[in-house]
């Protein structure tokens, strides 16, 4: 009973750091500088971006061609955003700071998607000037 127990306690303490640090990296990636073509793409302001160009921003990605195949997508991202923007449609209404925390989630994906998009279209600028170089 006692080592069920502690395996138990051992298996959740490991799902949260897992969270935790997934968490980290996801608010690292999201800090790294966008350039202006990207908002600009989306037709956002990047001091206006809401969580709500989440969306946008995911399709551009889908519709920027990857010509290394290193497969930077969005992951888990995507469903981390939907799990967000559940929670918060359904505890939002009872408590306003659950729903600006939810808001601040989605805001934080949004700029995840926002670097990501950045990154592939750097790569793929470097990939056409090595090309052009040949």
């Amino acid at each position: 009973m006692f080592a069920a127990m502690l395996f138990a306690i051992s298996i959740v303490a490991l799902a949260q750091f897992a969270l935790y640090y997934w968490r980290a990296v996801l608010s690292g990636v999201a800090s790294q500088p966008v350039s202006s073509a990207v908002f600009e793409a989306v037709r956002v302001p990047e001091a206006q971006l809401q969580g709500a160009d989440f969306e946008k921003l995911a399709s551009l990605l889908e519709l920027t061609p990857e010509l290394k195949g290193d497969h930077g997508g969005l992951g888990s991202v995507g469903i981390y955003y939907k799990v967000i923007g559940k929670i918060s449609d359904l505890f939002g209404k009872l408590s306003p700071a659950l729903a600006n925390w939810g808001e601040q989630e989605r805001v934080l994906c949004a700029r995840y998607a926002a670097v990501m998009v950045d990154r592939r279209l750097e790569a793929n600028l470097a990939q056409a000037a090595s090309l052009r170089s040949c």
